[in-house]
This record gives C-alpha cells, structure tokens and sequence, in this order.
C-alpha cells in the first residue's frame, strides 16, 4: 500500500502525493509518456529512492522502517548491471550468491525460460539487446520472488521474444506473485494486466 508518496529530486516534484492499494496476487499495468513517473514509482516500491514524504508498505512491512527494500523481490528498472567479462550463467551464478537461496539448477532453469543457453561461451559484452533484456529477466525470476517489478520487459525483443516473456510473467503470477509491469505496449497491457494504472506527472 502507497500512502500520500511524494518524492522531490532538486526541487523537481517527481511523484505527486500517490496513494495506491493493490491486492496480492495480481498483475497490475502502469502506462505513461517517458519522464511521467512511472519508473520513479517502481524506484520507491523497491526500495531504491526514499520518499520526500509518505510512506511504502510491501506485504505489511513499511520501507525505511521494518525493511529497506522488500524482502522477496525481482526487478528490472532500466539498465540491470552485469559484469560485461562475464557470461550469462557466471553473471547468474554471482547475483545468486548473494542471498545463497537458489542453486544451479534454478539458474539455469530461468535462462532457459527466458530462451537464453546457459552454456553459451559468450560474456554478456557480446550478446544483443535482446540476449541482454532476456538475462534480465531470468535474473529477476530466478528466485521465484513475491514480488516482481518490471519495467519495460518486453523492450529490444523480436515477436517469438516478446509472446516468451509474457509466458513467463503469466507463470510467475500464477505461481502467486504480485506483478507491477511498465509498459509502452499496450497489448503487453491488454493481455497481461488484471488492472492497470495512467501516470501523468507524477500522479496516478
């Protein structure tokens, strides 16, 4: 639940007193031009920018108080950092490291999904913008989160890439995650989304 979130960034409004309540279990679509908000939003709800005031609750906790970021999340905002020297699976295999709650076989179970080869030779400096947004989302799904924050998912995907990727948001929700998606697709939007959100500077 957002509660009256408002966030200032040198002066400039950048969310706009946001109060939201969205159900568990759900997939929920936010639609806006670029500069609207709607990344800034998914940056409070993750826990990667504090709000100037208001408060984020995820699953009953409140940011910056109970927890700082949620405490079972898959996110892709923008660019997702990976060591360009590094292959898609040893890129996996560190950002797994970090909770220590998967091994390799849920790693390379997510690649495949995401249509990627786990055993592919090539560091990810290499690989296409598509190979790049696949590996994203294998990383944001690996862990089977609650919560699933993706923006733009489907961007930099041909039309086989795309129907893949929406496959696998659609599994991710039926296994029980809560799905914030951000998309310029409006039929990522039409097919996908049980609700969906306008953002115009920075309000809902």
């Amino acid at each position: 639940m957002i509660s009256h979130l408002t966030k200032y960034i040198k002066k400039n409004l950048v969310l706009d007193d946001v109060c939201l309540e969205l159900d568990r279990g759900k997939i929920y679509g936010f639609v806006g031009v670029n500069g609207s908000g709607k990344s800034m939003l998914f940056r409070a709800i993750s826990g990667l920018i504090r709000p100037t005031s208001g408060t984020v609750r995820v699953f009953s906790k409140v940011l910056g108080e109970d927890i700082s970021f949620p405490e079972s999340m898959g996110i892709v905002i923008e660019n997702v950092g990976f060591w360009p020297e590094y292959t898609g699976l040893q890129n996996l295999r560190l950002l797994a490291s970090i909770k220590g709650i998967i091994g390799e076989k849920e790693i390379r179970k997510a690649m495949q999904r995401g249509g990627l080869n786990p055993d592919d030779k090539r560091t990810y400096k290499k690989f296409s913008l598509g190979m790049k947004q696949r590996l994203a989302i294998a990383q944001a799904v690996m862990e089977s989160p609650e919560l699933l924050i993706l923006d733009e998912p489907t961007n930099g995907l041909d039309e086989k890439g795309v129907e893949l990727i929406r496959q696998v948001i659609r599994e991710e929700n039926a296994r029980g995650a809560t799905v914030l998606l951000a998309s310029h697709n409006p039929e990522d939007i039409r097919c996908l989304c049980d609700a969906h959100f306008r953002i115009h500077e920075g309000r809902i």
